[in-house]
């Protein structure tokens, strides 16, 4: 079998909780579990040129990572968050500005890349700065026509607008979004009903292959042209939730790049994401028997 190359573009950051920091962001979450999974994974994003920034380089080198697509810029600092946790293991953040990813730069390899690639995922939070958006959307429009373009729809704080969910969308043909952003979502676009009849809204108005809900502890709902997919979830002892959306994603489209149903999609997603909410933080190591086989 061919080797599957994907890549997450877009923020890097710190999750600081208190004292301790945690190496995350949604693409570098995604790269991080496809690669656990059996893809050759590539995270393109940019850190500063101070403590942290190096601290996440030294990390993904440590996680068997590929570091060629981070660049590094002297303005700003590397990207962090300040994270809570609730009584339910779900994570809250607040986000600094004018942080490296900002400031998004790719190398002229990193553009090549592109041509390779067999899925991208990218989100919103990034496109808050219209220089990392450019950057995102000129990396977009170098890839392959057959490669998946994955919106991971990712809201955060106030740093969206209709303008880029809207794009985003048109230039998509997975969208991975929660509830509450369905909640969202669906507003703007002035769709009431149902979670499957938004989703098949969705799906129908921007010719998506597939929308992708997660439900938290209450499982999914897949949702293509032709089929739909609800699973009622894993049962975990949860640590906490952080990172097990970007797993869900990760899983979800290395079973698209192999032509799995979308009941067998659904069914290891799931099983995937309670891993990752039984250890502490995103970058969770799976056990074996989830690796794809072929992977």
């Amino acid at each position: 079998m061919k080797e599957q190359i994907v890549a997450g573009i877009g923020e890097i950051l710190w999750d600081v909780f208190g004292a301790d920091e945690q190496l995350g962001g949604a693409p570098v979450n995604f790269c991080y579990h496809a690669n656990s999974l059996g893809c050759r994974a590539v995270a393109i994003s940019t850190v500063a040129d101070d403590r942290r920034g190096q601290s996440a380089l030294d990390v993904l080198a440590k996680q068997g990572m590929s570091t060629e697509h981070i660049t590094v810029v002297r303005q700003g600092v590397t990207g962090y968050v300040v994270a809570e946790i609730d009584d339910d293991g779900v994570a809250s953040y607040r986000f600094p500005d004018n942080v490296a990813w900002d400031h998004l730069t790719l190398k002229p390899a990193t553009m090549a890349l592109a041509e390779t690639v067999d899925a991208v995922c990218f989100g919103s939070l990034c496109q808050r700065s219209v220089h990392s958006r450019n950057v995102i959307l000129s990396f977009l429009g170098g890839v392959r026509p057959e490669t998946l373009k994955v919106f991971d729809v990712n809201l955060r704080q106030h740093f969206y607008s209709r303008e880029i969910l809207q794009n985003s969308l048109c230039l998509a043909n997975v969208v991975k979004l929660n509830s509450d952003e369905l909640l969202i979502l669906g507003d703007m676009e002035n769709i009431r009903g149902t979670d499957t009849y938004k989703l098949t809204r969705l799906v129908a108005r921007y010719d998506l292959q597939l929308a992708v809900l997660t439900r938290g502890a209450h499982g999914s709902l897949l949702v293509s042209p032709s089929e739909l997919s609800a699973h009622p979830g894993v049962a975990a002892d949860t640590a906490d939730t952080i990172g097990a959306g970007d797993a869900f994603t990760a899983a979800t489209v290395i079973g698209l790049l192999q032509g799995n149903s979308l009941e067998e999609i659904n069914e290891h997603a799931n099983k995937v994401a309670a891993a990752v909410c039984s250890g502490k933080g995103a970058m969770v190591a799976l056990p074996p028997d989830l690796k794809v086989k072929g992977g």
